[in-house]
């Protein structure tokens, strides 16, 4: 049977490894990492204003809290597009057991990754994700990039190259990141007054992607950046921090806000196509990781996208006379290829699936 990897489609132009350059003594970085494209890293904004909202899974089950923690979420998706949550019912044994692999599997010599890098026809393995030009730009940063679920998409050689630790650890890790998604879209949808079987039918059986990402000291900090910003093109992403760096920032009222992650807690964002399942109620947001002179940085962040062989657009539930569809209707084999096709770029993918009706309903 032919396998369906290709639906996710093509590939990254294959570049050097990062972490492999910062074990050499280096004074300045290579001209291709100078982002002078970039804000400045250190932003403006007051620590004294608000920050990332915290959501209570456990409280949104129990009768005495769960409708005031159910708007809480409901205000986190409109205004914010990221959260943090706490009691997830992720065992911390699994939370440590998966930062230990992760962090052991970066440590892996190099010889070794080489056979599970990039390839030049997929970008699953270790590289960097959007790279469409020999000119582009780098962040200054590695990653390890799978696909997840379901099984039968999943490139099997390269799963089976994995340390077989790390593969068993991630295996559970990935089925319980997925049942936390699918409890948080369920609550979604009853915040959005969208019918509840929508979401399921969507999600239930959707693609979910792992993008494990090793962030080096940078000799130049103030001329790098980790991560390119963008908003994620799924529906919603559920990151774990697997050390106390902080890097991780998203764009909101013109300045760069930090997130401080809690312990064992996951930060949570709302994706480009949750913004237009909800015909954009919910905002996914522009985000970036910064990088710093001393300290490396250790982040998965797994990917829920809808069922490959869905239609990606608004919600029926929340459509009416009047409430036009703001957004298009495409193939999610479609939607995938475009993105792929594209470099990072803020929110412009989003942009270009928009109807006429949601041109003046932009961020």
């Amino acid at each position: 049977m032919e396998s369906k990897t290709e639906v996710i489609p093509g590939k990254s132009i294959i570049v050097p490894s990062v972490q492999e350059l910062t074990k050499k003594p280096i004074i300045n970085i290579p001209a291709r990492y100078v982002r002078d494209d970039q804000d400045p890293l250190i932003g403006s904004y007051d620590p004294s204003l608000p920050s990332v909202p915290v959501i209570d899974v456990e409280r949104l089950d129990v009768e005495d809290y769960m409708n005031s923690e159910l708007d809480r979420l409901h205000s986190a998706c409109k205004d914010w597009g990221f959260f943090q949550v706490v009691n997830h019912g992720v065992s911390t044994s699994l939370l440590e057991e998966i930062r230990t692999q992760n962090e052991s599997f970066f440590k892996l010599p190099y010889e070794e990754k080489k056979k599970l890098w990039q390839q030049p026809n997929h970008q699953e393995g270790f590289g960097q994700l959007f790279v469409v030009s020999d000119e582009q730009k780098l962040d200054w940063s590695d990653m390890f990039f799978i696909t997840t679920r379901p099984h039968n998409i999943r490139r099997v050689d390269l799963f089976d190259k994995l340390p077989p630790k790390f593969r068993e650890t991630l295996e559970t890790y990935s089925i319980e990141v997925k049942k936390l998604a699918m409890t948080i879209l369920g609550y979604m949808a009853k915040a959005l007054k969208m019918e509840a079987e929508e979401m399921r039918e969507l999600f239930n059986d959707g693609v979910q992607t792992m993008r494990m990402n090793y962030y080096p000291p940078c000799p130049e900090p103030d001329k790098a950046i980790g991560l390119t910003p963008h908003s994620d093109a799924d529906a919603l992403t559920v990151v774990f921090q697997l050390n106390e760096t902080e890097g991780l920032q998203i764009r909101k009222e013109g300045n760069w806000v930090p997130v401080k992650p809690l312990p064992n807690a996951f930060v949570v964002n709302i994706g480009d196509s949750m913004e237009i399942v909800s015909n954009g109620i919910y905002r996914s947001i522009e985000h970036r990781a910064t990088v710093n002179s001393t300290n490396e940085r250790l982040s998965i962040a797994t990917f829920h996208s809808s069922n490959l062989d869905s239609e990606l657009g608004p919600a029926p539930s929340l459509i009416g006379p009047d409430n036009p569809a703001n957004f298009r209707r495409v193939s999610m084999e479609k939607y995938f290829k475009d993105l792929f096709a594209r470099k990072l770029d803020g929110k412009s993918y989003l942009h270009f699936m928009r109807t006429e009706n949601g041109e003046g309903n932009t961020c």
